[in-house]
């Protein structure tokens, strides 16, 4: 029963448009190819920075994927779409986001949407997303460290569904998000087994700054979902509620690329030793300061078994190297010199063999024997 209602739900979730806006073909050089299959264009065949990829995923389906390269990125975005678009419609603001963003960006079909095979289901999405993300790390070499998650609105579901597996993720940017399907068509405050997209479960394991974009007038996705979604968040980054904005028209509003710039700019910034400290500081776990430069000084090794340098000077020497830290009311050390055991009472001493002088607490004696001087 639970499986049947989730087929139906699925058939509100998903409209792939009908004809697809772009078709592939092998161009005379190998290279697959983009040819448009409506009056809209198709992106621009000899682009050099775009590579038209066809992805294998384990359920047995071909998608179809875009990935336009910028040679002065830092970081790669994942950028999964909402459930009534495809490729050929994004590939200008895929353009404009790589450019303005300065990052590497892979969009992808589900299956069932463009030129991709196989039927749209939440299953199947999941299984498209865990393809690209394989296919960046084997073809490109992209660690999940120099990777941001983004999904718009259906998007959501598969973004953090891979987001939940990544503890290493650089971020995450939910665009239009939906807590779950039964959630955008009702009102509910309990988990149903049919229920798809439950992202209310998942949002709680990413392990990586979240930012949420959301219009305080979406019309299909109420601006409760996003606001859900951060304040559900373990790190949240500061949301953008863009005032008077729909569901599909958020890119049109200045402060939207403004708002991705900085976030973008700080994920580039925040290395692995920020992101622990602000997970200790969020936890309320003391932070790890650094050892004292003073105890650097005084201290030789590791080990804390440590021997009574003389009875003046409190400081210890060390019970595995013997060796014998700085101290004002103790001897000073000399390059040539070795650290025999004193002949006299003095429990710290050594003999100089280039100025015959024995050194310690009590003074300095003068020959082998060891005699005092004064």
């Amino acid at each position: 029963m639970g499986c049947m209602l989730s087929q139906l739900a699925a058939k509100f979730a998903f409209f792939p448009p009908s004809p697809p806006t772009y078709q592939v073909k092998k161009g005379d050089n190998g290279k697959l190819t983009v040819v448009s299959s409506s009056s809209m264009p198709a992106p621009v065949a000899d682009d050099p920075s775009l590579d038209v990829l066809l992805i294998d995923t384990k359920r047995g389906n071909k998608i179809v994927a875009f990935y336009l390269k910028n040679p002065y990125a830092r970081l790669t975005v994942l950028y999964s779409h909402g459930n009534a678009a495809d490729l050929g419609q994004l590939y200008d603001l895929f353009v404009q986001l790589k450019v303005n963003l300065r990052v590497n960006l892979m969009g992808y079909d589900y299956s069932g949407y463009g030129a991709s095979t196989g039927k749209p289901s939440e299953s199947n999405t999941y299984a498209d997303i865990e393809a690209v993300y394989q296919c960046l790390q084997t073809e490109y070499g992209i660690s999940q460290e120099d990777l941001i998650l983004y999904g718009q609105s259906v998007g959501s579901g598969p973004t953090l569904h891979l987001a939940a597996k990544l503890p290493r993720l650089r971020g995450v940017v939910l665009h239009s998000g939906i807590l779950s399907g039964l959630r955008v068509l009702c009102h509910v405050k309990f988990n149903f087994c049919f229920d798809i997209y439950q992202n209310i479960k998942k949002i709680q394991k990413v392990k990586c700054p979240v930012l949420v974009i959301h219009g305080t007038e979406d019309d299909v996705v109420n601006w409760l979902h996003g606001n859900g979604l951060w304040k559900m968040a373990r790190e949240p980054y500061e949301p953008l509620w863009i005032k008077g904005g729909g569901h599909c028209n958020l890119e049109l509003y200045p402060d939207y690329i403004l708002h991705l710039c900085k976030f973008i700019y700080e994920m580039e910034n925040t290395t692995t030793a920020i992101r622990l400290k602000r997970i200790r500081e969020s936890l309320g776990l003391p932070t790890r300061s650094n050892t004292n430069s003073s105890a650097q000084v005084d201290r030789c090794c590791k080990i804390k078994i440590c021997q009574p340098k003389c009875l003046k000077c409190p400081k210890p020497r060390c019970g595995k190297c013997f060796w014998w830290p700085k101290s004002l009311c103790c001897w000073k050390p000399c390059n040539c010199c070795w650290k025999p055991e004193c002949r006299l009472s003095c429990c710290c001493c050594c003999f100089c063999f280039k100025c015959s002088e024995w050194r310690c607490c009590v003074g300095i004696h003068k020959g082998i024997n060891g005699k005092q001087e004064g």
